[in-house]
């Protein structure tokens, strides 16, 4: 017993120590880059946090063991972070359910070899792919009535500036747009209804903020002088996924928040200074959030007043400070908030929008209804927005709601989610000396970047799950060389008390994501046939020639293919059209050509395609790859090719 406690002291003081040392590096960090904003932040006193060394048993609230054989209360849908792919993970199990490759090669489904894919990510004119890369941070779906329809989710990709759209019925990508002008497209986030026609209460646009600053257009001008360089909020339309239109702000944009109303987007700031290095970058004492006034922006566009960048034909609008400077005409509203802001989110009765100050231990409340009112000509500042700025803990960066007036931020530097209520942050700011607008911490492990609620983006926030998504997870796992898995953390937040009530391993490096009830996503099972163009029937199937272009059409149904032989000729430019049959759900099979770079699936009912030069003589199987049947290693076609 004496031994059981000595081994448990050890561990609290080891991971208390940890967490310390990796604070205190994390501000040392930023105090050598010149941020002094940390210096007044308050130090916990010892003892207040629950510790981690374990998971704390779930004594109430919502029950979160999943049995054998039992299904997940909701879908969980990530970032992949640079892998370029989303996940699909079960809550409160944590299983991984389904990677969804969108901007990444993956020779599994084929993504990124057959033809289908290629149109889809896009291709130079060797027919290779543009790019290769890709870098997801957010995931956010498509609403009606104020919560998600089940219908779409977008995703963006930071590198390459290019948003995806994801069905939800495959859960397959089915487009993927470059935005022009821009680069760091980072944050994004679908609107809730029409900024004008109330009638349509469902999402028809996607917004996005770009990170970084250009010279425009980037051809090459202006390179030695930063201070032309300006970043771009782009507008695009949910359907076509073609860009509507773009607005010049000042500053860099992180995240992108939408009222539920429709009629305004935001998107926090950092870089107000419009600096090109990091020192320049913290210099303000404020950043912002800034807010686009949706109807003015298309009247706007509509009237013709906007100008061209390039060669691109997307209309693009002013909406810097210098030129909005009257709100009953104003595009754009710049409200200042705490220095080098990471995350805005809304809260879920449609009031507020709240940003971290990650350089100041604050969060920033703002009420849209007075920025509504800023837009209108009926308040003073825009500053005058903000109606709370609760201290909560070292490097706060994402926020979400519990639909019970709480809302959970993650605090980087402290290693913790932190509970809030936000009227009692009101009253705080408002002079209430005797409210403590904090109500809960809890430590996680370590260093928590973004943080979600289950369907806490709607206005059906249900309180019952918060999962922290921490980027160090150093002693919390089998060690498996220098790169290590990041920690998914569960937590029960149902009762008065957080509660940790699981840990996942995620592989690097997830940013963030949605949790949504598992009844509002419903599923196709298998593909209906006529939905491919191209199918291959028993009409058509076969091996057809045109000079050195040859088309084969086969079908497969488990334990063959339709062709036992293939035979062409060196030089060749082959297609292979292939057809899965079965109607079974869950029966896939594969195609590989060996040497050939060939390798994909056709669910039941699916067709794909692929094109490639014949250029290796000789004998070749084709097999399918994915386990189909009793029969599944016999199922195989020879591939013949002629010297």
């Amino acid at each position: 017993m004496d031994r059981d406690n000595n081994e448990k002291n050890v561990t609290e003081t080891t991971q208390d120590s940890r967490r310390r040392f990796l604070g205190r590096s994390a501000m040392l960090g930023l105090a050598s880059a010149g941020v002094a904003a940390l210096a007044g932040c308050k130090e916990e006193a010892p003892g207040k946090a629950a510790p981690t060394a374990a998971a704390v048993p779930n004594t109430g609230g919502a029950f979160h063991e999943v049995a054998p054989g039992q299904l997940d209360d909701y879908y969980l849908l990530s970032s992949g972070g640079h892998s370029g792919e989303a996940r699909v993970i079960g809550i409160p199990s944590g299983r991984t359910l389904r990677r969804i490759p969108v901007f990444n090669v993956d020779p599994m489904v084929g993504w990124g070899i057959t033809n289908e894919s290629k149109a889809i990510l896009g291709t130079r004119p060797d027919g290779q792919l543009k790019y290769l890369t890709g870098d997801t941070h957010h995931v956010h779906a498509s609403y009606k009535d104020g919560t998600y329809d089940g219908k779409y989710a977008w995703i963006n990709d930071k590198i390459n500036s290019r948003m995806a759209r994801i069905r939800l019925d495959t859960m397959e990508c089915d487009k993927i747009t470059e935005i022009p002008n821009v680069m760091g497209m980072h944050g994004l986030f679908p609107d809730k209804c029409d900024p004008v026609d109330k009638k349509i209460n469902y999402t028809t646009r996607v917004f996005a903020g770009s990170e970084f600053h250009l010279p425009q257009p980037n051809d090459g001008r202006d390179l030695d002088d930063p201070s032309k360089w300006y970043a771009l909020f782009s507008c695009l339309d949910a359907e076509t996924m073609e860009v509507r239109w773009q607005v010049r702000v000042d500053g860099n944009m992180d995240l992108v928040a939408t009222s539920y109303d429709g009629t305004l987007a935001g998107s926090n700031q950092y870089n107000t200074e419009n600096a090109a290095d990091q020192a320049g970058m913290m210099a303000a004492e404020r950043d912002a959030c800034v807010f686009f006034n949706i109807a003015r922006i298309e009247a706007a566009v509509k009237a013709g007043k906007f100008t061209h960048i390039g060669n691109s034909k997307v209309p693009v609008v002013d909406g810097r400070k210098v030129s909005n400077g009257d709100p009953k005409t104003a595009l754009t509203c710049y409200v200042p908030v705490a220095k080098n802001p990471h995350g805005v989110n809304a809260s879920p009765d449609g009031k507020y929008f709240v940003c971290s100050g990650k350089l100041s231990p604050t969060a920033t409340v703002i009420d849209l209804s007075l920025v509504t009112k800023w837009f209108n000509g009926e308040l003073k500042t825009e500053r005058d927005a903000v109606v709370a700025e609760p201290e909560i803990g070292l490097g706060p960066l994402h926020t979400a709601f519990d639909g019970k007036g709480n809302a959970f931020t993650t605090l980087f530097l402290d290693s913790q989610i932190v509970k809030w209520n936000v009227d009692d942050a009101i009253k705080q700011y408002k002079g209430d000396k005797t409210v403590k607008p904090v109500r809960d911490r809890v430590d996680v492990h370590y260093q928590p970047g973004h943080g979600y609620i289950s369907m806490g983006e709607t206005k059906e926030a249900d309180g019952k799950y918060f999962n922290s998504g921490n980027k160090f997870s150093k002693d919390r796992f089998l060690p498996v060389g220098p790169l290590h898995s990041e920690t998914e953390q569960l937590i029960d937040i149902s009762g008065d008390k957080m509660r940790i009530v699981s840990d996942h391993t995620a592989y690097p490096e997830p940013h963030d994501a949605i949790i949504v009830r598992r009844d509002i996503i419903k599923t196709r099972q298998i593909y209906n046939l006529d939905d491919f163009p191209n199918k291959v029937t028993s009409e058509n199937a076969g091996i057809e020639r045109k000079g050195n272009k040859v088309h084969v059409r086969m079908m497969s149904q488990a334990p063959q293919y339709s062709l036992p032989v293939i035979k062409v000729k060196k030089g060749d430019e082959v297609t292979l059209t292939l057809t899965n049959y079965d109607k079974v759900e869950d029966l896939t099979h594969g195609c590989a050509i060996p040497n050939y770079n060939i390798n994909f699936i056709v669910n039941p009912q699916e067709t794909k395609s692929v094109t490639f030069k014949a250029d290796k003589p000789g004998a070749y199987w084709i097999y399918c790859t994915h386990f189909c049947h009793a029969l599944h290693l016999e199922m195989r076609s020879r591939f013949l090719v002629e010297a």
